[in-house]
């Protein structure tokens, strides 16, 4: 081989040896810039996949404690709060037990009637604002400074009565229930709801003559109220 070709091949060896060699070098970084664009991009997903479940995490916990205070809540605010109040009717329903009526929550009132022999018929109805039950019972009405008290006109109790708003009770009271000719003048009398009552009132009636009086239950109607004997 002449020095001249010998020089040409040498020449082309260096030059493609050169090429090969820059070829790896380039294969080489884009393996690299590869391996890390990928390091990168699942750096992100790994830190977002914690990130994540600590978001499910946190929810987790506000909706259970947020449901377990809705629980409390409501059986603290529903269930006892209900069960407490009023009577039970035996239903399973309750109802308002209102207060019972005293004398001073009365406004009262008396009228003279011809029926029956004679006798003095008591309305009451509840002062402006106020509620308040009549129990089933006999209006307490006493006579005179020995406090004479009327004896039941009926035989049977009546039933309780709330007062409230117009609605009036009537009662019947006959001063004289015998045919004698005895008895005791008096102007006045005493009303009270029941023997317990702190505060009973005293009531004009005219002139009447007493002996051996009785007196009829509560009622709603004044034709009711009369004491036939």
């Amino acid at each position: 081989m002449s020095g001249n070709r010998r020089k040409a091949f040498l020449v082309s060896a260096v030059l493609v040896g050169g090429a090969l060699l820059m070829t790896a070098c380039q294969d080489t970084d884009k393996a690299s810039d590869t391996g890390a664009s990928q390091g990168s991009s699942s750096a992100p997903g790994d830190a977002a996949t914690p990130s994540g479940s600590s978001a499910a995490g946190s929810g987790k916990g506000t909706g259970k404690d947020s449901g377990a205070a809705g629980k409390g809540s409501g059986a603290t605010g529903g269930t006892e709060e209900g069960a407490g109040s009023g009577a039970d009717t035996g239903n399973g329903k309750r109802e308002p037990v209102g207060q019972s009526c005293g004398a001073n929550d009365i406004s009262w009132n008396t009228r003279s009637e011809t029926q029956a022999g004679g006798y003095i018929l008591i309305s009451a109805k509840a002062k402006p604002g106020i509620t308040c039950v009549l129990p089933a019972a006999l209006p307490t009405v006493a006579f005179g400074s020995d406090g004479t008290e009327a004896g039941p006109a009926e035989q049977a109790v009546g039933e309780q009565i709330t007062l409230s708003g117009n609605t009036t009770a009537y009662a019947g009271v006959d001063p004289k229930s015998t045919n004698s000719d005895g008895g005791k003048e008096l102007d006045s009398i005493i009303v009270a709801v029941g023997d317990d009552d702190p505060e009973p009132v005293s009531l004009k009636v005219g002139t009447i003559t007493v002996d051996k009086p009785v007196v009829t239950n509560w009622h709603t109607s004044a034709t009711d109220a009369v004491p036939f004997n």
